[in-house]
């Protein structure tokens, strides 16, 4: 996936269902396989997408899911994208309930293979230890919550109070440069266009809960197979990487960490083809 047109695509191919969801519903997008989950690959695969995002935080990933045969179910996660705030809060730890509620609307008692990025895998990893029977295997991507500080913080350009035009193209870009991407030549047209589609529709911008050690108390909890990926150059774990997967590895099942060189936070945009690769060996391993 390179362009506008080509994000665009890719929408018009999913399907929608929406299930309620605190004040209205949390819309869900699923490509591959049949409407019921019973189609291609072996078990549904759920996508988890960060803060500020929705379910195109996934683009250059969802084609190579389904053409490996699995079937990819993607939510706007409640209070971003097209889906409605949570009925029980503002922050990650309110989500779970109503994805558990969509989750079982939508696919019964089935088990899933959850993967999350960011502000999702604090979600991601909530559901894995409270619902463990739903949970076959978690990888998370990027994730906050682990009680490491970077040596230098990022900081953000405000933006919500510019007109559209060039120059809130400008701090947008160099926002995605700050956060979310590592090269330059990264914060592209499409990049550019997904940031503008998704910040409008962050209901959730007070969160806390990344900004604390939550994922770290909560890994001791999760008894699936955990993996995580994440870009050399994340901008949250800025000279402290090498703390991540100590980390990880309280995770009961802990089974590896994988770093894709040069890339940024949003990783599986950045390199979709190695985050891509990473990801298929995750998916492949028995579980």
């Amino acid at each position: 996936m390179r362009t506008i047109a080509d994000l665009e695509a890719t929408s018009r191919a999913a399907r929608r269902h929406d299930v309620p969801c605190g004040d209205g519903v949390m819309a869900w997008r699923v490509w591959g396989g049949t409407a019921h989950g019973d189609g291609a690959g072996d078990l549904p695969l759920v996508l988890l997408h960060g803060g500020s995002g929705s379910w195109n935080h996934w683009a250059r990933n969802i084609g190579a899911l389904v053409r490996a045969g699995r079937q990819v179910w993607v939510p706007d996660l409640p209070g971003f994208g097209d889906s409605a705030r949570p009925p029980g809060g503002g922050d990650a730890d309110s989500v779970p309930a109503p994805l558990e509620a969509a989750l079982q609307s939508l696919l019964g008692d089935s088990e899933i293979d959850l993967v999350a990025f960011s502000f999702g895998s604090m979600v991601a990893a909530f559901l894995a230890a409270q619902r463990p029977r739903r949970v076959r295997r978690l990888v998370i991507v990027g994730a906050p919550g682990l009680g490491i500080e970077p040596l230098k913080p990022v900081v953000l350009r405000p933006w919500n109070h510019l007109q559209p035009g060039a120059e809130m193209e400008a701090v947008q870009r160099a926002n995605l440069q700050r956060l979310m991407l590592a090269k330059p030549e990264s914060a592209d047209e499409l990049a550019l266009a997904i940031q503008a589609l998704n910040l409008p529709r962050d209901r959730m911008k007070l969160r806390r809960l990344s900004r604390t050690d939550i994922l770290k108390r909560t890994l001791p909890q999760i008894g699936c197979p955990v993996y995580g990926i994440w870009g050399a150059e994340d901008a949250l774990y800025r000279g402290v990487q090498a703390r991540i997967e100590p980390v990880l590895r309280l995770a009961p099942d802990f089974r590896w960490l994988r770093s894709i060189p040069g890339a940024g936070h949003w990783v599986q945009f950045e390199d979709a083809a190695a985050f891509n690769g990473a990801l298929a060996q995750a998916l492949s391993e028995p579980a």
